[in-house]
């Protein structure tokens, strides 16, 4: 598949630190675990910052679901019923996505959601933001669709393990390897956030999540249930709540570090090889937890309030 060609300065222009008020759509495997519905909330509550045009169901497969679709399906109703907490009409908001992995290195699967990103992407202002905390298929599919949309977004991705890993292996990532070979490969500026080391930082407790998010309004509520029903015995335990680190870098790039780095290339055994030569993306090395977790408490407060 052949991608245009984006310059070495346009690329370096989109991948600068965002500041100000960003357009951004949310692409989101909800109901895979319990860390997206932290981050769609997130998102939501940070319209001062961000301009939430669209919510995108992607697919996921594991004990939780039959196969990627009725995973998909399932996300979708999550969105749903994450709204209906916020008292946001999901009319125009929510798109179902793909209800399968690519087949192909080069082959899309057509979804509501690959049609309204592409749909956003070629109208209205530059750069749009696609935060993706899932597998990559439905971006990975606008792009084969209509590659043209590389040249007005920036792909904000959690998944995968950082370069230097001896493995690439991590669940959005191996859930459509085509998709995220593509993204590694098209060109398209891309901020990368892996998981071991990086978003792996973002750790809470019940006791926590009792104090600061608890009582915090109908949403508040159903983030702490599902939080306190993930793990039955909570002593001494903790859980990552990965996918609000691609909200923290949007609304503050200081809070999760980044550096340019060569796009690195996902082998058929799924580890990493580096070549220098290759176009530059940006890569998250580190995230500062608490500044993160406070300002989610705090605007889960606020809207309680």
């Amino acid at each position: 598949m052949a991608f245009p060609a984006i310059s070495p300065a346009l690329r370096l222009e989109r991948l600068q630190p965002p500041s100000g008020r960003l357009r951004m759509v949310l692409d989101t495997d909800t109901y895979n675990e319990i860390d997206d519905q932290f981050a769609v909330v997130y998102s939501l509550l940070s319209r001062d910052k961000l301009d939430v045009e669209a919510i995108y169901a992607a697919p996921f497969h594991n004990d939780r679901s039959s196969g990627p679709g009725d995973g998909m399906q399932k996300s979708y109703e999550e969105i749903l019923h994450l709204l209906e907490r916020l008292d946001i009409s999901p009319q125009g908001l929510v798109h179902r996505g793909s209800p399968s992995y690519l087949p192909g290195a080069d082959t899309a699967v057509e979804s509501a959601a690959a049609a309204d990103l592409i749909e956003k992407a070629m109208s209205g202002r530059d750069p749009l933001y696609v935060v993706a905390i899932g597998a990559i298929t439905n971006v990975a599919s606008a792009l084969l669709l209509e590659p043209g949309i590389m040249e007005h977004i920036v792909v904000v991705w959690l998944g995968g393990q950082p370069p230097h890993w001896p493995t690439a292996e991590e669940f959005n990532l191996q859930q459509d390897p085509h998709a995220s070979r593509l993204i590694f490969d098209c060109g398209v500026p891309l901020v990368y956030i892996p998981c071991t080391g990086v978003a792996s930082h973002l750790l809470t407790t019940v006791p926590e999540v009792e104090r600061h998010v608890e009582g915090k309004g109908p949403i508040g509520e159903y983030l702490a249930s599902i939080f306190k029903e993930y793990h039955d015995d909570h002593f001494a335990w903790s859980k990552v709540i990965w996918d609000i680190a691609c909200i923290g870098w949007c609304l503050n790039p200081e809070w999760v570090p980044t550096e340019l780095i060569p796009s690195p290339i996902l082998t058929d055994q799924l580890t990493w090889r580096v070549d220098q030569s290759r176009h530059q993306i940006r890569g998250a090395t580190y995230v500062h937890r608490d500044p993160i977790f406070g300002d989610l408490f705090t605007k889960l407060a606020r809207a309680s309030r």
